[in-house]
């Protein structure tokens, strides 16, 4: 029903910014909340970004909170995440999904973000 595609991952050093891009495809993609979410190696799962249907409700963890922007543009169906003042403790494996609140029905392949100290 919906493919998620994420671009935009590399290395970074600290301080730097780099903007992930979640592509979609399918028939109801404005209906869905879309989330970013990372797991780096060791640790849980780790929801960061969160933005509802229509754009007017945002969520972000207090790891990345002031530094993080999540967007979404439903014309181009597309999921936006800006990473600013980018830290060595952000490097992982960030994937982009896609459901009604509270559920991820549909996950990307996962981009991985390696920030350099």
């Amino acid at each position: 029903q919906v493919q998620l595609v994420e671009s935009g991952g590399g290395s970074v050093q600290e301080g730097g910014s780099l903007r992930l891009s979640c592509a979609a495809s399918g028939r109801t993609f404005s209906r869905y909340t879309m989330s970013w979410f990372r797991q780096a190696p060791g640790k849980e799962r780790e929801r960061v970004a969160g933005i509802s249907a229509s754009g007017m409700t945002r969520y972000y963890a207090d790891s990345v909170k002031g530094r993080f922007t999540i967007s979404r543009d439903n014309a181009k169906n597309t999921v936006y995440l800006q990473m600013n003042s980018l830290k060595s403790e952000d490097t992982a494996v960030y994937y982009c999904a896609a459901g009604v609140p509270d559920t991820y029905t549909y996950w990307g392949q996962g981009t991985q973000v390696t920030v350099s100290s």
